[in-house]
């Protein structure tokens, strides 16, 4: 803790001698040259365009600025006659000669067309950076990352900046899994979101966004944060398209292609993958048992070996139809397919307690998986003026189906397990922003989700019967309804946003077998804030607030019992209630040439927050007792962390960006059972921990244009309230080259290349202690050829449409 106590007074000592530092002496009598650059044909804001001022007839630059997200600069310079100039890499430039500026003075808007004789010229200075900063989010381009060739969603998810996922696939921000992921601004509607995010291919996603502290225009879920993934579309005029293929060992294969056509008034895009994928995984857990009198009883030893094997189809298809100059109307269809087995095989070996081997058993569960996902999407966009005045309007309707069932054999039982669960899903929702002014902004907006889930989940034994402890039919319904409204303004240096979201939620959790309903309604205001103070036009500094609410969902709130071992069972809890957080962010942002510095530090308070605790059941298998391992509302956790995100390119063949996140936990709660004899027994569960996350990634072009990409990161040990994980190291490589003239390129990367990312842990119990390791995926090797026709490797993606930042979740950044 004090660790963390003096990183945080570092970074405030040095961001308060950064501002003092940059005051200087007072700057005269000097006005503002203000103005915006945009695409001429689409419209769309030019980030970081460079505006130069130079004295008539001379190259020295007297006074310069770059642009905001919106397109806007602002640049204060003494009066007098200056030729101002604007340029974006690969577009021509827009040049003001000789323009006498006494006072303030606005520009207007600056459009800037395409320079197309360029675009060959300019590969390396076109290339974004893999990650950019922003002051509410970090931004990362899939596209220039080698590691993902060939991978997934997962993969991608796996280099962003404080994201991490771990091996079975489960995604988490900052150290917590309490976050809402989000597909084109939407929520993925997909039964088993880690399972689909591994079968979408990578090559699918244009870029993913981390919002670390959402405002009121997001939904209030996710206590720790979005992750928005922001899936591809053409935008290049004609024809254009790219075509990948790749093969990997343990046995991979996939190949997918994203088409686009563009007109005038219409862009037709479509994407269609087919991937079959084999993950080899493998684990142990040894276990000491002891008497009431502390003595040892017994010991087992388990070794599991896994292989799973995914066969699927995706594709997407649309088009974006330019209704009238202002309006903007696009539809898609998204199709997912994918079918797979499972092999899960544990060998138990038993010794008694002077360690004397006793026996051998095992347990094998062969499965097949099977799901379908089908979903329409639609978005409306009217825009009343250039000035941000505009309407938004999105529609999602979708179905899910997931089957998979299990025959399990053993040396003592045989069981089957049966599970299918389809769930139907609609989604509405409106935007309006209203800019008041310049510098003012007033958006609000309405969100309606309907969601329907019926899950049927079947053990049955050697008869055929089903076994009445362990199955049941879940019928989960979820209908929430959402208005919010913000106000943002700017004074000054200052910028301000607040905001107020209401949610009104109502979910009926039902056991059909055995006529247990409930009925949970709430609802909740979800207060934001954020202030933003431009120390310079390269740094910022930033504090914001916010409400945020996590609701139970997926195998928390299934009763279902996971059966793949007989004496360590994983059982949801569909008594489950939300638990709400309450956020604090402060954050300092530095540009320098060569150099992009994003830190901060933040404060989680959540209550009743969700917790797995592990208790025996009473029953025994071999004279094992069995345990299980369940959700709960714990009580309250405390989370105070600090990160920083640093990009550095020391020279124009190397790029180095890093990410680095401490942080401390502290939960308290306890758990109460009856245990085999009838005894209430309560666990104090109280528990402090520090923990911390690190990564670097480095690309450097070598010789012949290979480019050579490396990436390290490590997951730090951390204490829980039964035991502790230990930490975790894990690297990846890639290399590619460009060949065909550019049009195409060979990728080859290694996932996990000391075959290091395996979980290992410690469990205390009150009877036992146990170790555990788990490794769901080994090494891999990944080969993979990319194809571009009529689409040059720096073609800088632009919509055809005015670009609704927030993927459909609402308007604009900080006002002015």
């Amino acid at each position: 803790m004090k660790q963390i106590k003096f990183a945080v007074l570092l970074v405030f000592f040095l961001t308060s001698f950064y501002n003092y530092a940059q005051q200087g002496p007072p700057a005269g009598n000097k006005v503002k040259v203000t103005g915006k650059v945009l695409e001429k044909i689409s419209k769309q804001p030019l980030e970081y365009a460079t505006i130069s001022i130079t004295a008539p007839n001379d190259t020295k630059v007297i006074a310069g600025g770059i642009t905001n997200p919106k397109g806007e600069f602002e640049i204060a310079i003494a009066p007098g006659n200056y030729d101002i100039k604007v340029e974006f890499i690969s577009f021509k430039p827009s040049e003001v000669k000789g323009r006498n500026i006494q006072g303030d003075t606005n520009l207007g808007v600056v459009n800037l067309s395409e320079d197309a004789a360029q675009l060959n010229e300019v590969v390396i200075r076109a290339e974004k950076s893999t990650v950019e900063i922003k002051l509410d989010k970090k931004v990362y381009n899939v596209g220039q990352d080698m590691m993902v060739k060939g991978g997934t969603v997962s993969d991608v998810l796996d280099n962003v900046p404080s994201v991490s996922v771990d091996t079975e696939g489960n995604v988490s921000l900052r150290g917590s899994d309490n976050i809402r992921i989000l597909i084109d601004g939407r929520p993925s509607n997909a039964i088993n979101v880690a399972e689909a995010l591994r079968q979408l291919p990578a090559d699918a996603i244009e870029k993913v966004e981390v919002i670390t502290n959402p405002s009121a225009r997001y939904d209030a879920e996710g206590g720790s944060g979005i992750i928005n993934i922001i899936l591809k579309k053409g935008k290049n005029q004609g024809l254009n398209g790219t075509f990948i293929a790749s093969t990997g060992l343990p046995e991979t294969y996939g190949l997918s292609a994203n088409l686009n056509y563009k007109t005038e008034k219409f862009n037709y895009f479509t994407t269609a993958g087919y991937n079959y994928r084999t993950n080899e995984g493998a684990g142990l857990t040894n276990s000491e048992y002891f008497n009431p009198d502390g003595t040892t009883k017994n010991f087992l030893d388990e070794d599991r070996d896994t292989k799973r094997t995914r066969e699927g189809f995706n594709g997407r298809a649309g088009f974006e139809w330019t209704v009238a100059p202002n309006t903007f109307w696009t539809n898609a269809i998204n199709y997912q397919k994918n079918t797979g087995e499972d092999r899960d095989l544990i060998n138990y070996n038993n010794y008694d307690a002077a360690r004397n081997f006793t026996g051998t058993s095992y347990r094998l569960n062969n499965g097949d998986t099977g799901s379908e996902n089908v979903e329409y999407t639609s978005n409306l966009i009217k825009n009343f003026n250039d000035k941000g005045h505009k309407l938004t309007a999105d529609l999602s309707i979708a179905r899910n189906t997931d089957d998979s069932n299990s025959l399990i054999t053993g040396t003592d039982d045989f069981n089957n397990t049966l599970n299918n669960q389809v769930q139907k899903q609609v989604q509405l929702q409106a935007d309006y922003v209203l800019p008041l002014g310049k510098g003012s902004q007033f958006e609000a907006g309405y969100k309606g989700s309907f969601g329907d889930l019926n899950n049927e989940y079947y053990v049955l034994d050697s008869e055929g019967a089903a076994l009445p402890n362990l199955s049941n039919t879940l019928e989960y319904k979820e209908n929430i309804n959402a208005l919010y409204t913000s106000y943002g303004f700017k004074v000054n240096k200052f910028s301000y946003l607040f905001g107020l979201r209401w949610e009104d939620t109502n979910i009926q959790v039902n056991l059909l077998d055995t006529n247990d309903f409930n009925t949970k309604k709430y609802n909740n205001l979800f207060p934001s804030a954020f202030i933003s103070y431009e120390i310079s036009d390269q740094s910022n500094f930033t504090a914001s607030y916010s409400k945020r609410l996590s609701r139970p969902r997926g195998r928390f709130m299934n009763p279902a019992v996971n059966y793949s071992s007989n004496i360590n069972i994983f059982q949801g809890n569909p008594d489950l209630d939300p638990s709400l957080t309450d956020k604090y962010d402060i954050g300092f942002i530095k540009r320098w040439d060569k150099v992009t510095f994003n830190t901060s530090a933040y404060f989680e308070d959540t209550k009743d927050v969700f917790s797995f605790v592990r208790s025996p059941t009473g029953d025994e298998v071999n004279g094992i007792p069995v345990i299980l391992s369940r959700p709960i509302n714990l009580g309250k956790e405390q989370k105070f962390g600090f990160e920083f995100t640093l990009n550095y390119t020391p020279l124009k063949w190397w790029k180095l960006n890093s990410n680095f996140n401490l942080y401390n936990v502290k939960t308290t709660g306890e758990n109460s059972y009856t245990d085999a004899n009838g005894e209430l027994v309560v666990q104090n569960l109280d528990n402090q921990a520090n923990s911390w996350f690190a990564r670097i990634n480095s690309k450097i072009t070598l010789p012949y244009k290979i480019d050579w990409q490396l990436t390290g990161m490590y997951n730090g040990e951390q204490k829980t309230a039964q035991g502790k994980n230990f930490g975790q190291f894990g690297m990846n490589t890639a290399l590619s080259k460009d060949v065909l003239k550019d049009k195409a390129t060979i990728a080859f990367n290694i996932s996990d290349v000391f075959n290091s990312r395996i979980m290992k842990s410690y469990t205390y119990l009150e009877n036992q202690t146990s170790y555990g390791e788990m490794q769901f995926r080994k090494r891999q090797f990944n080969l993979s050829f990319t194809y571009r026709f009529n689409k040059a490797k720096s073609d800088r993606d632009k919509n055809a449409a005015p670009k609704n930042e927030n993927g459909g979740e609402g308007g604009g950044e900080f006002p002015g």
